[in-house]
């Protein structure tokens, strides 16, 4: 049987790390072709001695010669920066997985669209700024996009055989995060600390703070809009804190249909390599409902999570919003991390950053990068003025 020949985009981060560990799992099956990481040199290194790939791609130069001299003599080939990340996505493999986060996702997500692989997709912000512009590709080339986004590929999986046109609509859930239960005023006050710690899943730290202002769940529905070819308006959000029905579809006949499964990204990982097959995981990964006992679903406050408000207002606005909002978004979550702002100044610059922003339209890659570029200067410019 020959092996799947897999490239990793984010190999060190969260998706990345597990992708592989699915891919240990399945060794007679899958082959490593390259391999594209950050700054953790060190980490990247134990990978390429584990899979060692033909390709290997980094941030910048110094961290190329940085993990040369840690290896000594290695027999890859080595690149760095965007130009790293589009060979990587483009070599000779069958299927990228796009663990990336942010932005930086979409040049290599084209890239490897464009050559008609297979993308096992986490990096939602793509979809979100680039919807339309994916679409094309997807129908000019012949690509796939398999989504690695647990409550995607549960949708994915609950429309298997039928036509979306007989969707009423689609429920993306949510477990609500850590502040679920605290009031606003708790919430302004939150610490990276506190936001970093998620009830159920583990996570990079952007996704986490995304999912602890509900924020990820925004740019969820906007990527679900792009996915499926679905109104937003036929898109909608309910807190399940227990986080096993991981999503569902109503149909225009009544029926509902969900997909429940572990708290675990392995799983959607196994279903975006393997798909249209199934395989026995050799992990401990089915959900006990015995043990749940019960699933509970409230309606979101928009109130005390306004990101997620804002998102839909982006939704329905279309146009060049959605490059503004993920572009602030990415911003104001790192100035957070680093402790520059509090946590509901990410909401307030995500707003202002809106509010002054004249909409135009975007129809191809230079277009999109343009806009992102100067949503971001001008916040970084004026961030003294606006918290």
């Amino acid at each position: 049987m020959k092996k799947k020949r897999i490239a990793i985009l984010g190999s060190t981060g969260s998706i990345g790390r597990q992708t592989l560990d699915v891919i240990s799992a399945f060794k007679d099956e899958f082959e490593v072709i390259g391999l594209a990481a950050g700054s953790n040199a060190q980490l990247l290194a134990e990978q390429i001695k584990e899979h060692n790939p033909r390709f290997v791609s980094v941030k910048d130069s110094t961290l190329a010669q940085e993990l040369k001299a840690i290896l000594k003599n290695p027999s890859f080939e080595i690149f760095w920066g965007d130009i790293g990340l589009e060979f990587i996505s483009s070599c000779s493999c069958d299927i990228v997985v796009n663990g990336l986060v942010g932005a930086l996702g979409l040049k290599p997500t084209i890239s490897a669209l464009s050559h008609g692989k297979r993308v096992a997709f986490a990096n939602k912000e793509t979809l979100v700024i680039a919807g339309d512009l994916i679409k094309d590709l997807l129908v000019k080339n012949r690509g796939e996009i398999i989504p690695l986004d647990s409550e995607h590929v549960a949708i994915h999986q609950c429309l298997s055989g039928q036509k979306i046109d007989t969707v009423k609509r689609m429920i993306l859930t949510a477990s609500g995060g850590p502040f679920r239960t605290w009031d606003i005023d708790q919430i302004k006050a939150a610490t990276k600390e506190q936001a970093l710690k998620h009830p159920t899943w583990v996570m990079g730290q952007k996704i986490t703070i995304d999912s602890a202002t509900l924020m990820n769940k925004g740019l969820e529905v906007i990527e679900a809009m792009n996915l499926f070819n679905i109104d937003s308006k036929k898109i909608d959000v309910l807190i399940h804190p227990q986080s096993i029905m991981h999503s569902a579809v109503e149909f225009i006949d009544g029926n509902i249909i969900s997909q429940l499964g572990a708290t675990d990204m392995k799983l959607p990982i196994q279903y975006s390599l393997f798909y249209p097959e199934r395989r026995e995981l050799p992990f401990n990964l089915f959900c006990d409902l015995l043990s749940i006992g019960k699933l509970e679903f409230e309606k979101p406050d928009m109130e005390k999570f306004p990101c997620l408000k804002l998102a839909y207002e982006v939704a329905s606005k279309g146009k060049s919003y959605p490059i503004v909002i993920n572009a602030a978004n990415e911003i104001a979550v790192d100035k957070f991390l680093k402790e520059e702002i509090t946590f509901f100044d990410i909401p307030k610059i995500i707003s202002r950053a809106l509010e002054s922003h004249s909409p135009v339209s975007t129809s191809s890659l230079e277009d999109i990068l343009e806009v992102d570029k100067e949503v971001r200067v001008k916040i970084l410019e004026t961030q003294s003025s606006v918290v």
